[in-house]
């Protein structure tokens, strides 16, 4: 047993040292990302970036991350680490994304880059290897794009992954594996997973329909027929309108002005509609005819669809019609349990605090009906928009919400 317990230890022991991180980022030193991050002169009106926490937060420091500054602005920022292959292992891109700004249209992705990128010259053209993260544009695009360059071309999930679109900080996580199946998370929380091959057009279908084989001239698929036996019955055609009977001419009515009165139509009741003969079982129907399938000779397995080989650059490359969007706490590793732990450490421990907040900024106000006719227990919340500030943590302590839906530890 001691041996066995030995043995479990050393795995342990060998999957930590093996679990590599290649990129993690806080913004925790302050103006020092400068000189980790290098913004593209590709244009000249890029939007500009700055280190902050945002109007509302959970911890003041620790919630500073990368915030779009400038409305109607592209924006491209990226930041270089040491260039790894993903071969044999999993993949794991993870950031936290706050559309404080209740975002209307624009982009909250990331995009993972070759090595040989000049970070310089980074732009919307420019190839990459991964695209993942929320975009958001009006009522129909709320969705997390998950795209993957194969073979030089850009291919799209084919399924409808649903972003957040409220104003809180949420954490994306995307998760690629060797054995070619993939995980989408948003909070920790798993959203979408499945197959790279089943899920992306990467390759050519695995069966195709024979070009050879064609549906026999007397295959019959009319699982129905018209009776030919059925005839139509002498009295059936009657017309659709007819006038009204019980309509009389007006007393005013000037035929010399207003020409001959006709009384107004109104539906026949006696009306039976286009006459059709009824419909009996198709003595000679065989089915619904299938096309046979065969194997596609363009079609080739490919394992290593998963796989990128000179991973170098995360890039922040992306337009936005309102700004105030706040990108913090990104990492890339092959460790699924670090990323996940990460998450619970940054995002995890500051997001109650930082829906308090939210609630702070809100600066509710507490007024008392007492009018001599609303009941004495009446109570009428103002919502007002303000910055959360000392007087309206004080304000909430002292109104009788306190008591109702207390704070988190960070605001005692």
């Amino acid at each position: 047993m001691r041996g066995a317990r030995l043995l479990i230890t050393a795995f342990l022991v060998a999957c930590t040292v093996d679990a590599a991180v290649y990129l993690k980022e806080e913004f925790v030193d302050g103006d020092a990302w400068k000189s980790r991050w290098v913004e593209s002169k590709h244009k000249s009106d890029y939007g500009d970036w700055k280190l902050s926490a945002g109007k509302f937060y959970g911890d003041a420091e620790k919630d500073k991350g990368l915030q779009t500054s400038q409305d109607a602005r592209f924006y491209a920022l990226s930041t270089r680490f040491n260039p790894f292959s993903n071969e044999g292992k999993a993949l794991v891109i993870q950031f936290t994304v706050k559309h404080e700004q209740k975002i209307d249209c624009g982009g909250g992705y990331v995009k993972v880059f070759p090595t040989d990128l000049d970070q310089a010259d980074m732009h919307g053209e420019s190839q990459y290897y991964i695209m993942f993260g929320p975009d958001i544009c009006g009522y129909s695009t709320k969705k997390v794009h998950v795209i993957f360059n194969y073979k030089g071309k850009n291919h799209l999930t084919k399924k409808d992954i649903k972003c957040k679109d409220d104003e809180l900080t949420h954490v994306y996580t995307l998760i690629l594996r060797p054995d070619q199946t993939y995980e989408v998370k948003i909070d920790n929380e798993k959203v979408e997973s499945g197959s790279l091959e089943e899920d992306w057009d990467f390759l050519p279908p695995k069966r195709i329909k024979d070009p050879e084989a064609k549906k026999p001239e007397d295959w019959d698929d009319r699982a129905k027929i018209d009776d030919v036996t059925d005839t139509k019955p002498e009295d059936w055609d009657k017309p659709e309108n007819v006038p009204d009977p019980d309509a009389k001419k007006p007393e005013d009515w000037d035929e010399e002005m207003d020409g001959e009165w006709e009384p107004p139509m109104i539906p026949n009741p006696e009306y039976k509609g286009e006459w059709k003969p009824r419909k009996i079982d198709n003595p000679n129907y065989k089915g619904v005819w299938v096309h046979p399938e065969i194997d596609n000779p363009e079609y080739s397995p490919d394992p290593s669809i998963y796989k990128f080989d000179n991973i170098g650059v995360l890039g922040l490359d992306l337009w936005q019609v309102k700004s105030g969007t706040i990108f913090d706490n990104f990492i890339i590793t092959d460790d699924e349990k670090a990323a996940e732990d990460f998450g619970n450490e940054t995002w995890g421990a500051t997001k109650v605090c930082s829906c308090y907040s939210k609630v702070l900024q809100l600066k509710i106000q507490f007024a008392h009906m007492d009018d001599g006719v609303t009941p004495p227990h009446s109570r009428v919340w103002r919502v007002l928009m303000s910055s959360p500030d000392t007087d309206g943590i004080t304000q909430m302590r002292q109104s009788s919400l306190y008591t109702l839906v207390p704070p988190p530890p960070c605001f005692m």
